[in-house]
């Protein structure tokens, strides 16, 4: 059987630079969120999981629903009312844990959770660590958070990642046996990232070596790039 007759029962949403999110069981919950916007029943909402696990894919999606702005670390650090929002109903800050405990934006952050509830607007930040664990020394700013949604994002499991190695394989018209792509999914690391940058290398070293994309390359190619999942 091919990579292409393979049956996916995932649900696709639309993104930017022409992608699909794929909704599975990992990633289920936090669509839910999403797609309940702009109903939520707070102003924030914190959508935590691993590397590799979509966040910023989701944040995508979120963006292109809502025409949020996306905050930067030089957005966060006007000293004025943050007119960077313009009018978008919504903002969104990703690697939030991250961002905040290596630049010392905690007020400014929570400037920007006053200005958003003050214009009944919405914040999506996106984070490794639910927001408890931020270790939030200011308090106003630690009470918004606790209050904040929270929803968690999984690590991408087999059947997940083997309907991203399909769909990359297929939007780069190649047809694969469904050997290789079981070959590949206990070798490599479980993440979007991986799945797409192994498709990217197949693809080139195939090319170059003029051969079809078989188990022996990607053998060859996971010699290569030792990518092992941790799971």
């Amino acid at each position: 059987m091919q990579a292409g007759q393979l049956t996916l029962d995932f649900e696709h949403r639309p993104a930017f630079g022409g992608e699909d999110f794929l909704v599975a069981p990992p990633n289920a919950d936090a669509v839910r969120w999403l797609d309940a916007w702009p109903d939520w029943p707070g102003s924030a909402l914190v959508l935590s999981g691993p590397a590799g696990s979509g966040k910023t894919h989701l944040a995508q999606v979120f963006q292109a629903m809502s025409r949020a702005c996306v905050v930067s670390t030089a957005d966060l650090r006007e000293s004025q009312p943050p007119s960077y929002l313009g009018d978008a109903p919504a903002a969104i800050v990703e690697d939030a844990d991250t961002l905040i405990g290596k630049n010392g934006l905690e007020e400014p952050l929570l400037h920007l959770f006053n200005v958003l509830r003050e214009t009944d607007r919405h914040l999506l930040m996106t984070a490794k660590q639910p927001s408890a664990r931020w270790g939030i020394a200011l308090k106003d700013l630690s009470s918004r958070l606790n209050a904040a949604s929270q929803a968690a994002i999984g690590a991408p499991d087999d059947a997940l990642i083997t309907a991203v190695l399909v769909k990359q394989f297929q939007d780069r018209q190649l047809r694969i046996d469904t050997d290789v792509i079981s070959f590949m999914v206990p070798r490599m690391e479980r993440s979007f990232e991986a799945a797409r940058h192994m498709v990217h290398v197949l693809d080139e070293l195939a090319l170059k070596e003029r051969r079809n994309i078989t188990v022996p390359l990607v053998r060859k190619v996971l010699e290569q790039h030792p990518l092992k999942s941790d799971n």
